[in-house]
């Protein structure tokens, strides 16, 4: 099964390592609000990192839009946490390490060979838009791991949402 638009998007409860701990994010715990999950494949990656510390640097946009933006991967939460202070990334990097989310919106690589590179079991790079009732509005899955989401397709979609 994969996200699709128009219907109710997945829901998953994912960890996120804060200073106190490691805390369970429950998807639906945000209805009511815009909600953007950005899937990717490995943190400390060029690409993913380039992705992430864009996106951080412009949650001002986001957040002007009423949208929680979520930076989902195969990483353990402490790796990503790692990967968050070392990149100053300041919005919520989500550690679906059992890969269970992933698999639910159709964003993940059961076999994935860039340039010989065999990294079977990650993320796929993907983008999707849930409104505030959970339902997706925008959903882009990039079977290219060094391809970037359309942000400016991601943002419009938020903009028919407010």
């Amino acid at each position: 099964m994969a996200a699709v638009v128009g219907q109710t998007a997945p829901d998953f409860t994912l960890k996120n390592k804060q200073p106190d701990g490691v805390v369970n994010v429950k998807l639906s715990d945000y209805r009511g609000k815009n909600v953007v999950l950005l899937f990717f494949p490995l943190a400390f990656t060029g690409v993913c990192t380039k992705e992430m510390c864009s996106v951080s640097e412009g949650l001002e946009l986001y957040n002007s839009m009423n949208a929680q933006v979520f930076g989902i991967s195969v990483d353990s939460p402490f790796t990503l946490e790692i990967f968050a202070q070392k990149n100053n990334i300041t919005m919520p990097l989500l550690s679906d390490f059992n890969k269970e989310a992933a698999k639910s919106y159709g964003a993940f690589y059961d076999v994935f060979v860039p340039g010989g590179l065999d990294m079977n079991g990650v993320a796929k790079r993907s983008a999707f838009v849930l409104d505030k009732d959970g339902i997706v509005r925008y959903a882009e899955v990039l079977e290219s791991a060094s391809d970037l989401p359309n942000f400016d397709n991601i943002q419009a979609t938020l903009k028919l949402l407010n």
